[in-house]
C-alpha cells in the first residue's frame, strides 16, 4: 500500500538536495540518475578498501525521490532520514525491511543453496544434457555456468540463481526457475527468496569489475549467461525482467558510461526498455530493437547469430526533436509485423472485450459508466486482475469502497472460489496474490486532485505502473457535483 495522504512523501527537488549538501559542506559528484557522496555510515568501519577517489563515494541519492542507499553498508532510507542522519551524525540506521523476515529468508535460501548441485556435477552426463536441453541452454558452457554460480535443485527440477552481496560475497537470496509444459508451449515459473519486493538483486553483479564502463542489461538470467559467453561484455539481469526497474538498483548502475538494454523479443520489452532508459538517463542508453533477426540473447545464441553485431546495431535511446521517415522506417515496419502486439495486452477472461478494445495499451483512457449497483467495481476489479496476472503493473485508487473490501473481492476472483468456506486455503492463495504487481492508493472519499496525481507519479517512478484504475470519479471529486450527474 502506498503512503497515505495523511503523510504523503514530501517531494524534494534536485536543487534543494544540492543546496542542502553544499550548506552542510558535503562533497558530491553529479551522476546519471543519482548524486554520489561519501557515506555517513562507513566512517566507523575500518575495513573499507582504499578507493581511487578520496574519500570513497559509496552513498547514492536518487535525483527524483531523494531516497539514498549506501552500497558499502546497504543502509537505505528517505531524504528525511538522510537529513536526520546528517544532523545527528548517527552511525547506522536500521534498513527499511524487518530484519527478522530477511534473516529467515536468508537461512531458507542457504538451505536450498546447500542442497543444490553445480550443473556440471550431476551424476551422469546424460542427466546434465537432458537438464540443459529442458532449459534451452545446451550451448551454454560449463565454464559460463560456473562463473555465474548457477546450480540445479533435483527435487524441484529447478535451476538456482544465487544473489551474492557485491560487498562481501555472502549469499543474500536466490531465484528458482522451473519449466512447465502447457500443451505445446513451455512456460518458465520463477520463485524468489526473500520475496521479490525485498529482492534487490542484479544477477551477475559480483562479476562486474571496478573499471567496467559498458554494460548490457537483460530481462532474464539465462540471457545474461548467453550474452557474456558470446560477447564477453559485462551483463546483468533485472530481478523481475521487463516488468519493473526498482529505483533501489540505480546506484549499482551509476559506474557505467554506456548501457545497452536488451530485454526480450516482444513489444512489451521494447516499451519497457524505453521507460527504463528514461530512469537511467537517455544520454547513455542504447536499445536493441526486438525483431526476427534480433531475438532475446539466449535465442540468438541458439540460432547461431552474431550477438556482437546485434549489440553494435543498438539504437541510441535519445533521438533529436526532428526525425525523417528513414529513421522511423524500421519502427513502422515493426508495428505492421506485430499488429497483434501493437493492439495491446489481451484479456484472458474477456474475449468479447478484446473485440471491442483490442487490448490494454499505454496512454489510453477507458471510461466505464453505469447506474449504482450495476457491477462496475466487480467487473473492473476482474478486468484489472486479468491484466495484473499477465504482469501489467497496476495501481488502484478506490475512492468508494475501502481497500480491504476491494482486496477481498479481487482475492476471491483470483482464487475463483469462495474462500470463506475453505479458510485453510487462505494462506496459500494470499501468498500467490501477494506476488502480483498490484498496488493500492490509501485515499478514501473526496480528495485534492493534485495529491492524487502526485501519488500516481510517485508510483509510476517507483513501481513502473502502466495501468491506473480510478473508482470512481464522482467520489474522488466529491458529492457537491452530484446534481450535475453527467
Amino acid at each position: 500500500v502506498l503512503p497515505s495522504p495523511e503523510g504523503p512523501v514530501p517531494s524534494v527537488s534536485i536543487t534543494e538536495i544540492r543546496q542542502y549538501l553544499r550548506a552542510q559542506g558535503i562533497p558530491f559528484h553529479d551522476g546519471y540518475s543519482c548524486l554520489h557522496t561519501p557515506s555517513l555510515f562507513t566512517d566507523a568501519r575500518e575495513d573499507q578498501p582504499p578507493a581511487a577517489t578520496n574519500p570513497p563515494y559509496t552513498l547514492f541519492i536518487d535525483k527524483t525521490t531523494g531516497s539514498f542507499l549506501c552500497t558499502a553498508t546497504l543502509a537505505e532510507g528517505t531524504w528525511q532520514d538522510f537529513q536526520a542522519n546528517v544532523e545527528l551524525q548517527h552511525r547506522g540506521i536500521p534498513p527499511a525491511s524487518s530484519e527478522e523476515d530477511t534473516r529467515q529468508a536468508r537461512e531458507d535460501a542457504r538451505c536450498i543453496w546447500d542442497r543444490a548441485l553445480p550443473l556440471w556435477e550431476l551424476l551422469d552426463e546424460d542427466e546434465t544434457n537432458k537438464t540443459k536441453t529442458m532449459f534451452g541452454i545446451s550451448l551454454v558452457t560449463d565454464a559460463t555456468l560456473k562463473r555465474f554460480g548457477v546450480r540445479y535443485l533435483r527435487t524441484a527440477k529447478s535451476l538456482v540463481f544465487p544473489w551474492f552481496s557485491p560487498r562481501d560475497a555472502t549469499l543474500k537470496g536466490l531465484k528458482l526457475m522451473r519449466v512447465e509444459k502447457k500443451g505445446d508451449a513451455i512456460a518458465y515459473v520463477e520463485e524468489t527468496l526473500p520475496r521479490f519486493d525485498s529482492y534487490r538483486n542484479l544477477f551477475g553483479l559480483p562479476l562486474i569489475g571496478r573499471r567496467d564502463t559498458e554494460l548490457v542489461l537483460t530481462g532474464w538470467e539465462l540471457d545474461a549467461l548467453a550474452l557474456h559467453q558470446a560477447t564477453g561484455v559485462a551483463s546483468l539481469a533485472l530481478p523481475r525482467g521487463s516488468t519493473c526497474l526498482p529505483p533501489a538498483l540505480l546506484p549499482y548502475l551509476e559506474q557505467f558510461k554506456r548501457i545497452t538494454l536488451w530485454l526480450g523479443e516482444d513489444l512489451r520489452s521494447w516499451e519497457a526498455a524505453k521507460l527504463f532508459a528514461r530512469k537511467l538517463s537517455l544520454k547513455r542508453c542504447s536499445l536493441v530493437r526486438p525483431g526476427d533477426l534480433q531475438p532475446r540473447p539466449l535465442e540468438a545464441l541458439n540460432q547461431g547469430l552474431n550477438l556482437t553485431k546485434i549489440l553494435r546495431a543498438a539504437l541510441p535511446a535519445s533521438h533529436k526533436s526532428i526525425v525523417s521517415f528513414r529513421q522511423l522506417r524500421e519502427e513502422v515496419f515493426g508495428e505492421l509485423v506485430n499488429t497483434e502486439q501493437v493492439a495491446g495486452i489481451k484479456w484472458a477472461r474477456f474475449p468479447e472485450l478484446n473485440k471491442l478494445l483490442k487490448g490494454h495499451r499505454r496512454g489510453e483512457l477507458t471510461i466505464f459508466t453505469g447506474p449504482t449497483g450495476s457491477g462496475k467495481t466487480t467487473f473492473i476489479s476482474e478486468y484489472a486482475l486479468d491484466l495484473c496476472m499477465q504482469g501489467v503493473c497496476t495501481l488502484w485508487g478506490s475512492f468508494e469502497i475501502n481497500n480491504v473490501r476491494l482486496a477481498k473481492i479481487m482475492l476471491t476472483q483470483f482464487a475463483a472460489q469462495r474462500l470463506e468456506d475453505q479458510l485453510e486455503l487462505y494462506d496459500e492463495w494470499a501468498d500467490r496474490f501477494e506476488d502480483l504487481p498490484l498496488y493500492f492508493m490509501t485515499f478514501h472519499g473526496q480528495q485534492n486532485i493534485k495529491t492524487v496525481i502526485d501519488t500516481m507519479q510517485h508510483a509510476v517512478y517507483m513501481y513502473d505502473i502502466t495501468h491506473v484504475v480510478v473508482d470512481n470519479l464522482q467520489f474522488m471529486m466529491g458529492h457537491e457535483h452530484l446534481s450535475v450527474d453527467r
